[in-house]
């Protein structure tokens, strides 16, 4: 499975430092009850994740491609990451450290799924931040791609966890 590596070396036509620097891209080995209390607990929301997805999949319908106003060679190699791994956590910090509460419970949930998957820090270059929110048309962080789409937020993270959406949407392109 190719690693962010990959992407920095993709990337670099595209800016003259180093984008990326995330690590293994092995998991942390947390269990379910690492999870925060509230995932756990039923969601009353039970069409907000199907809702907030079709919304997702409209919004990259119509118009332009997503990520078209990016430089080429950026959507290029973005596009390349997210369809080369499976899972795909673009966040602030590293799953080792995040810097924000809601990357935190990002992992937690991945790490509580026992899914491998790769974490990007958008943190460490503002071409890749920015660009990333040009790619997936999505304006906040954490973002994750599963199977090579792009899946939602922190918000439908957890109540696509909660409904067990998650756990089918992992599954389906962990055995593709």
């Amino acid at each position: 499975m190719p690693t962010t590596t990959h992407l920095v070396a993709s990337l670099a036509s595209c800016s003259q430092r180093p984008i990326i620097n995330t690590g293994s891209a092995s998991r942390a080995g947390f269990t379910s009850s690492v999870a925060p209390r509230f995932l756990h607990s039923p969601s009353s929301h039970g069409n907000l994740v199907r809702d907030q997805r079709r919304t997702i999949s409209r919004v990259q319908a119509v118009g332009e491609a997503p990520g078209s106003g990016l430089q080429p060679e950026l959507r290029s190699a973005i596009e390349a990451f997210v369809e080369e791994n499976k899972v795909v956590l673009f966040m602030k910090g590293t799953k080792e450290m995040p810097m924000c509460g809601f990357s935190n419970t990002t992992v937690q949930i991945l790490n509580s799924m026992n899914v491998p998957y790769v974490t990007v820090n958008i943190l460490e270059d503002d071409l890749l931040r920015s660009g990333m929110k040009e790619f997936s048309q999505w304006p906040t962080f954490p973002q994750i791609y599963i199977g090579g789409e792009f899946y939602g937020g922190c918000d439908i993270l957890i109540a696509s966890y909660q409904n067990g959406e998650l756990a089918e949407s992992l599954e389906a392109a962990l055995n593709s």
